[in-house]
C-alpha cells in the first residue's frame, strides 16, 4: 500500500474525533514517517490533546502521556535509579519517556530544568541516567502542546534549543461553520469513539525506508540553502535557522514527496511544507518582534526567493 493510501486511512481514521483538520493531519503524518517531533501551538479548546491521543491509537505502539506543571521533575520524565530494600540494591526504573508516542501536555508549564530533560531523548532517542545509557524504540515521537495566550501567566517559554528540535510547529485553526456543527452532532453526548491503529510499526518502518530513497537534486537543495540564508541575514532576525534546520526541511519536503507517489522532491514541496519547519526556529531581534511574526516572516521571504520553475533545471537557466 503506499503512502498517499495509507494517509487516507489516517486521515478518516482521526477524522472521527477531529474534524475539518486535513492539513494538519497530513503535516503530522509527514512528521510521524520522517522521525520529526511536533509541537501543536493554539489557543485552549482547538482540539491539541484529542488529537494527540488519536495519533498515538493509530500507531500500533506505546502511549505515554506526561501533565507538565511547574513541579514536574526531569526525574519524573528519563526515570531513575530506586533502591530495593529487599535486594538491597538500585533498579532502574524507567520514566514515560520508554514509550512510542510521547504525549508532552503543556510543555510549557514545566520549568526549564524539567523541559531539558527532553533534549538529549528528542535528539538521540535515548537518555542517560546516572550515566546509564538507555535505547529508546526505533519508533519514538514528541508530541508536544502549549497554549501560546497563557505565556506570561506561570508558563516558561520553550529555548530555542528546544524549538530547533521539534521538526513542526503546528497551528490548530477554529473550525468552519459547516465543520463545527458536524462536530456538535458527533460529541454533545460525550460517547468514547475508538479509534483504530492504521499501522503495524514494520509499515511505519517501510514508509521511512521509502522516504529515505527520495531523490533531491543540486538544484532543489541550492533552493533551500538560499532560503535558510535569507533568515539568517535578514533584518528582523537575531538568529536565523540552524543547519539541523535545513536538514529538517529536507526530510519534511520529502515526506511531501512520498505522499504525492513520487520519488524526487520538487521546489513546490519545499516552498509548501517551510512555513511549518521554519518558522518556530528564528528568534527576532527587537524590531522584528514590533513589526512581524515568523511565520510572516518565513512567507515574505518565501514570497521574494526565486522558485526554479522546472525540476532538473540547473542553476543557470531559473
Amino acid at each position: 500500500m503506499s503512502a498517499a493510501d495509507k494517509l487516507k486511512q489516517f486521515k478518516e481514521e482521526i477524522g472521527k474525533v477531529i474534524i475539518g483538520q486535513d492539513k494538519v493531519l497530513e503535516l503530522v503524518f509527514i512528521s510521524l514517517i520522517q522521525e520529526g517531533h511536533v509541537l501543536f501551538d493554539s489557543v485552549p479548546g482547538t482540539g491539541k490533546t484529542v488529537l494527540s491521543k488519536a495519533v498515538a491509537a493509530a500507531v500500533d505502539g506505546e502511549f505515554s502521556r506526561i501533565q507538565f506543571t511547574p513541579d514536574v521533575l526531569p526525574t519524573d520524565i528519563t526515570g531513575m535509579n530506586m533502591y530495593n530494600p529487599k535486594t538491597q540494591s538500585f533498579n532502574l526504573r524507567m520514566g514515560p519517556v520508554k514509550t512510542n508516542i510521547l504525549l508532552a501536555d503543556e510543555i510549557n508549564r514545566a520549568t526549564p530544568r524539567t523541559q531539558s530533560a527532553l533534549l538529549e531523548v528528542m535528539e538521540e532517542r535515548q537518555v542517560t541516567i546516572d550515566g546509564e545509557r538507555v535505547e529508546l524504540d526505533n519508533l519514538f515521537i514528541v508530541l508536544a502542546t502549549q497554549n501560546p495566550i497563557e505565556s506570561r501567566q506561570g508558563t516558561f517559554e520553550l529555548p530555542e534549543a528546544q524549538m530547533d528540535r521539534f521538526l513542526m510547529k503546528i497551528s490548530l485553526s477554529y473550525p468552519g461553520r459547516s465543520e463545527e456543527l458536524k462536530m456538535l452532532d458527533m460529541h454533545r453526548n460525550k460517547n468514547k469513539i475508538e479509534i483504530n491503529p492504521v499501522f503495524t510499526q514494520e509499515e511505519i518502518m517501510t514508509l521511512r525506508k521509502q522516504a529515505s530513497e527520495i531523490r533531491i537534486n543540486d538544484t532543489v537543495k541550492e533552493y533551500i540553502i538560499d532560503l535558510v540564508g535569507k533568515t539568517r541575514n535578514h533584518k528582523f532576525t537575531e538568529l536565523g535557522v540552524s543547519p539541523r534546520g535545513s536538514l529538517g526541511l529536507i526530510r519534511a519536503a520529502m515526506g511531501v514527496a512520498l505522499i504525492n507517489n513520487r520519488d524526487y522532491v520538487t521546489p513546490e514541496d519545499v516552498k509548501y511544507i517551510a512555513p511549518y519547519v521554519l518558522a518556530h526556529r528564528i528568534v527576532l531581534n527587537i524590531e522584528g518582534m514590533t513589526l512581524t511574526t515568523g511565520e510572516a516572516l518565513i512567507q515574505d521571504i518565501l514570497n521574494e526567493t526565486a522558485v526554479p520553475v522546472e525540476f532538473g533545471v540547473s542553476r543557470d537557466e531559473v
